[in-house]
């Protein structure tokens, strides 16, 4: 991470989206420390939120008016309401609502857990491996994933 001299405006922490950020980092690194943007969504949303506020890219979040922010919390939480690929968002044909939408911080936390309820209640495969503890994503599990005693020979006492 490449910190810049900041100016005497730039302020120290801004809450973004229910998270506090410093305010040396650029928009697209400030995004990428919100739960539920990866390095491809930060950059696209950071292009869309500068091109709306109409500050260069590069601009530091510490630099940005309480309206900006504002601004740019509105198209965080209403992203359906852009003009963005639906295949970026995290939540394609949501279960319930069947829409597709990109869930942020707390929101993106309580669906997880909301769907893996769902699928411990159906008892699903991964419902049954998220009951008993296992790994559910196919992983191999003779070596790694062991839990309770330990592995290895014992040894008869002389």
């Amino acid at each position: 991470m490449v910190k810049r001299k900041s100016s005497k405006s730039v302020k120290g922490i801004k809450r973004l989206a229910g998270k506090d950020v410093p305010g040396e980092l650029s928009l697209q690194q400030a995004l990428f420390r919100i739960k539920g943007f990866g390095h491809t969504m930060s950059k696209v949303v950071a292009q869309l939120v500068a091109e709306r506020l109409n500050v260069p890219l590069d601009t530091q979040v510490g630099d940005l008016t309480d309206e900006q922010l504002e601004e740019m919390e509105h198209i965080i939480t209403h992203l359906e309401e852009t003009d963005l690929p639906r295949f970026l968002f995290n939540r394609q044909k949501d279960f319930r609502e069947g829409v597709d939408k990109h869930l942020v911080m707390n929101d993106l936390i309580f669906a997880m857990k909301r769907d893996i309820e769902r699928e411990k209640e159906i008892y699903s495969w991964r419902g049954y491996r998220h009951m008993f503890g296992q790994k559910v994503r196919g992983q191999r599990t003779k070596n790694t994933g062991r839990t309770g005693m330990a592995v290895g020979v014992i040894k008869k006492k002389k």
